[in-house]
C-alpha cells in the first residue's frame, strides 16, 4: 500500500493524544526503503528474520517514505536515517539508498554481510554512507539462528573500520533472551570497550518488547558511556523508561522501523512473547504466526507508529520528561549524532 490509510480513529489519537506531544521537528533514526523486487527468498536468506513484517508491507519506496510522513504527522517536519532491507541483495538495496540519500539529502547506513571486505566498507564511507546496519540473516550459513551472537555478522574487522573513520553501527542484537542474553551483554561492553569512536545504536532497546526481556540488562549497561539506543518498532514504556533512567536523555533515539509502522495494530504480552494484535483479514493467513493475533473489532486500532509514540509519551509522563527532553529524543539526539541541521 501507499503511504498510509489513515482512519478517523487515527486522526483522532494524533489530534487529542500526540499532535502538541510531538515537536514540529522529528528525525526517525530507523527507516528501511527497498524495493519489493530486490528482495532474497531462500530459508538461508532469511535467517533469524521473522516472518510477519513481509505480511504488513512488501517494500518501502522513497516516495512512500515521504507520503507516509505526510499522512501521519501533518503538519511536521519529519525527516528520516535511511538504510536498506538485510533481506534484500546487498549490492542493489545500497546503491538505491545511496541514490535516495543524495536525492533526498538525508543519511544513509551501508547494509553488511559477515564477510563484506574492510575496504568495500571504507569505500563506502567515502561515498556517503554514514556507517553500517549488520544483521543475523548475513552470518556464515552454517549457524544456526538461535546461536547466531553479534560478533558472527558484525566482526571485529568491520568494527576497527567504524572505530578508525567515527562511523555509526545500527546494531540489532541476535538470540532469544534479547537484551538480558548474557552473551549480547558481554559482547556489547566488549565492544564499549575497544571501540570508543566507533557509534554503536542498540536498535529497538535490544528487543527488549515484553518485561521479561529486560532483565538486570541496564545494571550492566548502565556503565557505558558511547553507547546509544533507538525505540524503534518498541511499544514498551518500561524499556525506554528503564533505557533513559540508566543512560540518560542524551542517548536515546527514536526510531520508526518503517515500513512495518504502518500496521494497524497493538501490542499485549502473553506468556513472556509479544503479540502484535491485528484486523482479521487484513495481512494474509496469519494463523501459523505466534507474533499475531487477529481480532473483528478494529475500530479503536491504529498504527505501530502511533503506539510506539503513544508508549514514549507514557515514558516521558512517568519521568516527568522535559520538553527538551523530548526533543533531543525524538529529533536533536539524532541530529547531533548525524550532523544533521535542524
Amino acid at each position: 500500500m501507499f503511504g498510509v490509510n489513515v482512519t478517523d480513529y487515527d486522526r483522532q489519537v494524533y489530534e487529542e493524544e500526540l499532535r502538541d506531544f510531538l515537536p514540529d521537528n522529528i528525525i526517525d533514526v530507523h527507516v528501511h526503503i527497498y524495493k519489493q523486487e530486490m528482495q532474497r527468498h531462500s530459508a538461508a536468506d532469511r535467517k533469524g528474520c521473522v516472518n510477519w513484517p513481509h505480511m504488513v508491507a512488501p517494500d518501502l519506496t522513497i516516495e512512500d517514505m515521504k507520503q507516509s510522513y505526510l499522512q501521519m504527522f501533518p503538519g511536521k517536519n519529519v525527516r528520516a536515517v535511511i538504510m536498506g532491507m538485510p533481506s534484500c541483495r546487498l549490492p542493489e538495496v545500497n546503491e538505491y539508498v545511496l541514490g535516495c540519500s543524495k536525492q533526498e539529502g538525508l543519511p544513509a547506513l551501508y547494509c553488511t554481510n559477515w564477510d563484506t571486505p574492510a575496504d568495500e566498507i571504507r569505500a563506502a564511507m567515502k561515498a556517503g554512507f554514514y556507517g553500517i546496519k549488520p544483521y543475523l540473516n548475513n552470518s556464515p550459513s552454517y549457524i544456526p539462528a538461535n546461536e547466531v551472537r553479534i560478533f558472527d555478522f558484525l566482526t571485529h574487522e568491520h568494527l576497527k573500520v567504524m572505530d578508525e573513520l567515527g562511523g555509526i553501527v545500527m546494531l540489532h542484537i541476535p538470540r532469544s533472551l534479547r537484551l538480558r542474553d548474557p552473551v549480547n551483554l558481554a559482547q556489547m561492553m566488549e565492544i564499549e570497550e575497544k571501540y570508543p569512536n566507533a557509534k554503536i545504536i542498540i536498535a529497538h532497546i535490544g528487543r527488549a518488547y515484553v518485561p521479561g526481556d529486560i532483565g538486570d540488562a541496564f545494571e550492566t549497561l548502565k556503565h557505558t558511556k558511547n553507547m546509544k539506543f533507538d525505540f524503534t518498532a518498541n511499544t514498551l514504556t518500561l524499556a525506554m523508561v528503564k533505557c533513559i533512567e540508566a543512560v540518560g536523555t542524551k542517548r536515546l533515539m527514536f526510531g520508526s522501523d518503517m515500513p512495518i509502522t504502518k500496521m494497524r495494530m497493538y501490542r499485549i504480552c502473553e506468556d513472556n512473547h509479544y503479540v502484535n494484535v491485528v484486523p482479521r483479514g487484513a495481512y494474509g493467513d496469519v494463523s501459523g504466526d505466534p507474533n499475531m493475533k487477529e481480532v473483528d473489532d478494529a475500530s479503536h486500532m491504529t498504527t505501530f507508529m502511533y503506539e510506539e509514540l503513544r508508549a514514549f509519551k507514557r515514558c516521558a509522563e512517568e519521568l516527568k520528561l522535559s520538553r527538551e527532553d523530548v526533543c533531543d529524543i525524538l529529533c536533536n539526539n539524532t541530529a547531533r549524532l548525524f550532523n544533521m541541521k535542524i
